[in-house]
């Protein structure tokens, strides 16, 4: 096992879903400035939560913030989205974010991000972001590294 899978393995600092194989990639409270004028969040704090959650997970699979800058220069940039608004959220809503791994390709992973209003644990929202692993240097779609497709597979969904 290279150093950088070890890694995926041994970092402890988020919890795990127990109801499928999802990282708990962000948690807030809803702020009342989050909210728009039809009271409730707005969608653009939605996919805030989501583009954090991604950046969690692919931290998570060694690509580290340190990596982009001054390692491997690679991060996850969103090509597609399809979301479902489920449920409101309002201010003072205590919020988490699962994030888990749909699918694997060369050059592109897709994730599915579901946030949980967690009082009742309530789908809130849920989206499948199709994202390509982008050179920081070329700004064209690169290949996955081996190591960080293995660490990905902790959290890739069975297929239903």
């Amino acid at each position: 096992m290279t150093q950088e899978a070890q890694f995926c393995k041994s970092s402890l600092h988020f919890e795990r879903s127990i109801h499928m194989p999802a990282l708990v990639s962000f948690r807030s409270v809803v702020d009342p400035t989050d909210s728009d004028f039809l009271g409730h969040m707005n969608v653009s704090r939605y996919f805030a939560a989501c583009s954090d959650g991604v950046f969690a997970i692919q931290s998570e699979m060694g690509l580290t913030a340190d990596d982009m800058r001054r390692g491997r220069r690679v991060s996850f940039a969103v090509v597609h989205a399809q979301s479902d608004f489920r449920a409101e959220l309002t201010a003072g809503d205590s919020i988490r974010l699962e994030t888990s791994v749909v699918a694997i390709g060369s050059k592109s992973m897709t994730f599915r991000h579901r946030l949980f209003r967690t009082d009742g644990d309530k789908l809130a929202f849920e989206t499948e972001f199709k994202c390509v692993l982008l050179s920081l240097e070329t700004r064209q779609a690169t290949e996955i590294p081996d190591d960080v497709r293995e660490c990905a597979t902790e959290w890739l969904e069975s297929p239903a």
